[in-house]
């Protein structure tokens, strides 16, 4: 889920006497009303954690925007879990939402305050899809000195679309019927063309059961996958609870997920759904 100036100046207002003529050489100087006091728009306020936003899947991965905020009770495709200030200077200068130093402030921050909110640990939200977007205010709202940023959760489905959440996530990982609910299935092997990801509340033949962490790495590199594998089979034989037969998967991330930021891969094993 990878997802991420110049200001306005007002200007100033400039009083002009006028020079009236009376009489034949009697010139006075009429005074002029003073300029009016001009105010500066207000800064637009921060979110509040707990609202609930339509979001298209392509809107996830932009820095700013956000959808459309809606009453939690109407259908909606992300919910705000936290809410937070960025730095906006660095070496002295003012830093755009947008930019790339900014962007990573929240990449590093929203992620790790998801597991909190969801009540499980690194792994357990690793194995969820649920995942973290975030987003900062407009350039204009910005440039009015807005500095906040938003973290909210969504549920990628189908590669392609964002699912419909209930109206809170606080604790949905918290115990294994969540854990069920919200973890990551497959429709058949992840090995076949023919794959794709699933709720696991929906019928389904593979299962997500553990991550791999491949610091260091190339892409899809020999000997990261070979220990991938290691991993995997580590993992489907506890599983297996001594079955002399199991079987097992291990995906690397796709190209586009590697070169956001996702280091780790996959183990899957069969799982009647």
């Amino acid at each position: 889920m990878s997802r991420r100036h110049g200001w306005p100046r007002a200007a100033a207002a400039l009083a002009v006497g006028l020079l009236v003529l009376t009489g034949c050489n009697d010139h006075r100087a009429a005074s002029a009303p003073p300029p009016s006091p001009t105010t500066a728009p207000a800064a637009a306020p921060a979110p509040s954690e707990g609202t609930c936003h339509h979001l298209g899947f392509d809107a996830a991965a932009q820095p700013t925007g956000g959808g459309t905020e809606v009453p939690c009770r109407r259908a909606h495709t992300a919910i705000t879990y936290a809410v937070g200030s960025y730095r906006q200077v660095s070496d002295g200068h003012l830093l755009a939402v947008d930019s790339t130093h900014v962007q990573a402030q929240l990449a590093r921050r929203c992620p790790t305050r998801l597991g909190a909110y969801l009540g499980g640990d690194h792994e357990e939200v690793r194995l969820s899809r649920l995942k973290a977007v975030w987003f900062g205010p407009s350039l204009t709202q910005a440039a009015r000195g807005a500095h906040w940023f938003r973290c909210d959760v969504v549920a990628p489905e189908n590669g392609d679309t964002l699912a419909s959440l209930p109206g809170s996530l606080r604790g949905a990982l918290a115990d294994a019927a969540g854990r069920k609910r919200w973890g990551i299935c497959g429709s058949t092997s992840p090995s076949r063309p023919a794959f794709a990801r699933v709720p696991c509340t929906t019928k389904h033949s593979w299962r997500a059961i553990r991550t791999v962490d491949l610091p260091g790495s190339r892409y899809l590199a020999a000997r990261a996958t070979a220990a991938g594998n290691a991993a995997c089979k580590d993992a489907a034989s506890e599983r297996a609870a001594g079955a002399l037969k199991y079987t097992w998967s291990f995906q690397w991330p796709t190209r586009a997920q590697w070169t956001s930021g996702q280091h780790y891969g996959y183990c899957w094993v069969p799982d009647a759904g």
